[in-house]
């Protein structure tokens, strides 16, 4: 059959739904069939889904002339996507697909989803169409004989690459592909991306740099242009003092009247916390939702969340407040209207999210910015002005973790075993591990056979055997269950189930959560009011509850913090707060009371300058700086100024910090000219500094938890005797101060320090900001008293105290109050 006849039938086919395929679609189909691997940049919604299904089942009709009566059995293409959420809707285009086609090809899903009966079916009688995570890619890796599987395999698509890109899952997907780009000859590789700002880096990193994959390859672009409208709700009456603490339920009443218009809204909140807030407070508000408002986060238990995804495309509900659980790809054409609650602290996410509305090709996306505090409206102007530039963050891909090398040598030692030198070469050509020696080759080789130098006298880190042809092999039965266990590099606390005491599953909270309840305590989760019984068996046992509580189900995920790029535009947006209002964004207007009462106090800065305030009351003295760059870079900065000033003069501080600013708290006054006049601001001995300042020890030594995790080192137990988190850290600082003291050139240690500065701290990022600063004018303001600015970072360091929360919000009020008064 020629590649025209091909088109043909894909024309017909989306002649015969209505349709008329786009341009990219058609571009995507004719590359693929050339043998070309490629990136695919379009937005959701835009049919990117049958670009890629497409040429996949065309190109087995073009090697299987007759298809319709002779079905080749065997897998032919792995869909890889990021979200188990997603897994469904993918397999119901690729079946549309293929039965309308008339093929007799399987469409499969493997995930953490699937029941081991299903598992086994597959084992022995892979689908056609396989979907999948990167996990339980790997997990096929380590099946004995995995390259009879993957032999026929003709097609690798890696959905929502951008999602990947920047983790260490992408990490994991770039030795997968590097492995089977060799195992299958005919192996095409494609990713699916929306908009990211390095988009030809994201192509360099899947196929590999100076490779002939990426030789051979084309970057397709959609070039559709979505429509997003963006619209704030801005209370009648707008706080002067703004804090973080309410969630922003203050404003529930405005999101009414825009779930009671739409078919289905979708109410995207940032933490799973938040979420089962919303939920609780709308149903309680307002009980006349009840059966029409559900809840979607990534710990709920699977037949829920199915079946909330199936009720949104039903149009059986009216609303759904979710977590980034719904961020990606599904399509959902019911769904009308999106709330961002709280500030997504992204333009991409905002973006991703804003596009679950209209959900179609050419249909308008309407997301409504709902803010948690006023200052919060800056960052909605901010995003208004990102949607109108198509302003999207970079993704930075990761170098040489040397941790997730490690696992994956294990897994390949666990299946079939592997040659060293042939390994190598492949590992080498990823993005990842371009730059690898043969002295860390090596090290990373002794690691997995003897322990790394201080621990060659434990048995337990000698988990792979030399054979006598130069084979490197895992015998033992006990050492591959482990690892087929711990395969992945999402490292959290211990997830421990929650049922019913007479058998239900509801879903996972977090060991360090459950630690802190009693027996008869009552907490919120999925929805409902639950009464703590018991742990048993890894198990939390519950049962229902009429009691009311305050205690909702928080999980420890670290608060979000501005990307590079919304802090630029958040800065440029605050700066035209000084502009004639005719110039202004409705956003900024609306904040004139609180920029008005900043300038009676303090200033509002412009571009070219600098704002450091200080006060003080009876905590002592307040000393606020002002970069507006996130609050991981804030941290750092804030831990390097204090270190700074206090080789001026001894003297502690009490640091705060959110994404607009930091506060250094003392009990003795600072002379902010004396850190001006010695150029504290400067980037000279940064690291150096940062070291001395953060206690970058204590730091890497939590994140070397996560390194020992994922290479292997520390076993989180089997399922349903997991190890508890404490006992995890423990022994992961045991190794660690082994390596500080008798092997400070391991690897793994020293990764440790690496990521600490380069992802947690954000170091290149610090450096950009103080090199900013620099070339500004810094204006130090004597103020009487808390600013609008200043507020809520005071009242973020007062969360952190011994309070209830109904205390807090009690005292936050009285202080708003007071310097109201004022």
């Amino acid at each position: 059959m020629t590649r025209d006849e091909l088109y043909q039938i894909a024309k017909d086919w989306f002649n015969e739904q209505g349709w008329k395929p786009f341009p990219f679609q058609k571009q995507t189909w004719k590359a693929f069939l050339q043998g070309k691997h490629g990136l695919l940049n379009a937005p959701t919604g835009s049919g990117k889904t049958y670009a890629l299904w497409f040429p996949i089942v065309l190109n087995y009709i073009k090697q299987n002339p007759d298809y319709k009566n002779n079905h080749k059995k065997g897998l032919k293409a792995v869909w890889i996507t990021p979200l188990r959420a997603l897994s469904q809707e993918i397999r119901q285009s690729a079946q549309r697909v293929t039965a309308d086609l008339g093929t007799q090809m399987t469409v499969g899903i493997r995930t953490g989803d699937t029941t081991t009966k299903q598992r086994a079916q597959q084992k022995k009688q892979m689908p056609d169409l396989l979907i999948t995570t990167p996990e339980s890619l790997q997990l096929l890796l380590a099946t004995k004989g995995y390259d009879k599987i993957f032999k026929d395999c003709n097609a690798i698509v890696v959905d929502e690459w951008h999602e990947l890109l920047g983790t260490k899952r992408g990490v994991q997907m770039e030795l997968a592909l590097s492995r089977l780009t060799n195992v299958s000859k005919d192996l095409r590789i494609w990713g699916i991306s929306a908009t990211i700002g390095n988009l030809e880096q994201a192509r360099e990193v899947l196929l590999g740099p100076d490779t002939k994959a990426l030789e051979n390859s084309v970057m397709i672009k959609a070039n559709i242009n979505k429509k997003i409208t963006v619209r704030s709700i801005i209370p009648d009456k707008m706080e002067t003092f703004p804090w973080r603490g309410h969630l922003g339920l203050h404003l529930l009443e405005y999101v009414i009247p825009i779930i009671n218009k739409s078919k289905t809204t979708l109410l995207f909140t940032n933490t799973r916390s938040q979420c089962e807030i919303w939920f609780q407070k709308i149903l309680e508000k307002h009980p006349e939702f009840a059966g029409e408002i559900a809840m979607h986060h990534g710990s709920i238990n699977k037949d829920t969340r199915v079946w909330v995804e199936n009720a949104i495309r039903n149009e059986e509900l009216k609303a759904v407040v979710c977590t980034s659980s719904l961020d990606l790809g599904v399509d959902f054409a019911p769904v009308e209207t999106v709330v961002q609650i709280g500030g997504p602290k992204g333009v991409a996410r905002f973006l991703q999210r804003a596009g679950r509305s209209g959900h179609r090709p050419g249909k308008e996306s309407v997301i409504y910015f709902l803010p948690t505090h006023a200052i919060e409206l800056i960052e909605a102007s901010a995003l208004q002005e990102a949607v109108r530039q198509n302003a999207v963050e970079d993704r930075m891909p990761y170098l040489n973790s040397f941790d997730v090398l490690l696992q994956y040598l294990t897994t390949l030692a666990i299946s079939d075993g592997f040659y060293p030198d042939e390994i190598y070469n492949e590992v080498r050509n990823t993005f990842c591990y371009q730059a690898l020696s043969k002295e860390q080759w090596q090290w990373l080789l002794n690691f997995i056979v003897m322990g790394s130098q201080s621990l060659q006298t434990y048995d337990e880190y000698k988990k792979v055997e030399i054979e006598a042809d130069g084979k490197f092999k895992v015998n033992n039965k006990g050492v591959a269950m482990r690892h087929r266990f711990q395969i992945g590099t999402i490292v959290g606390d211990v997830n421990l189930t929650v049922r019913y005491q007479k058998g239900g599953y509801i879903g996972s909270i977090e060991e360090y959560f459950i630690s802190k309840l009693n027996r008869g305590d009552v907490f919120t989760f999925a929805g409902r009011n639950l009464e703590f019984i018991r742990i048993k068996d890894m198990q939390v046992h519950v049962k229902n509850s009429t009691k009311k509580t305050n205690k909702i189900s928080s999980w420890m995920g670290s608060r979000l913090t501005l990307s590079a790029q919304m802090s630029k535009l958040l800065r440029e947006e605050m700066y035209t707060a000084n502009d004639d209002p005719k110039n202004q964004s409705v956003e900024i207007r609306s904040l004139s009371h609180l920029f008005e009462r900043q300038r009676r106090e303090s200033i509002v800065p412009g571009p070219d300058e600098f704002l450091i305030e200080s006060f003080k009351t009876r905590d002592g003295y307040h000393h606020l700086f002002y970069p507006f760059e996130g609050r991981f870079v804030h941290e750092a900065m804030g831990s390097l100024l204090g270190y700074r000033i206090s080789l001026l003069s001894p003297i502690t501080f009490s640091l705060a910090f959110n994404d607009y600013g930091f506060e250094l708290l003392s009990d003795k006054e600072i002379d902010i000219q004396q850190v001006l006049d010695n150029n504290l601001f400067t980037s000279d001995y940064l690291l150096d500094d940062l070291q001395k300042s953060l206690n970058a020890t204590e730091m890497a030594r939590r994140k070397f938890r996560d390194v020992a995790i994922i290479s292997g080192m520390v076993f989180t137990g089997y399922p349903n005797k997991g190890i508890k988190m404490k006992h995890l850290q423990s022994n992961s600082q045991l190794l660690f101060e082994v390596f500080r003291d008798y092997e400070p050139e391991n690897l793994l240690f020293q990764q440790a320090f690496t990521e600490t500065f380069q992802h947690q701290l954000e170091e290149g990022r610090l450096r950009l900001s103080m090199e900013r600063i620099a070339t500004q004018k810094i204006i130090w303001k004597q103020c009487e008293k808390a600013t609008p600015f200043s507020f809520p970072l005071i009242t973020d360091r007062l969360s952190r105290e011994k309070l209830s929360s109904e205390k807090l919000e009690d005292r936050i009020k009285r202080m708003a109050a007071l310097l109201m008064k004022k």
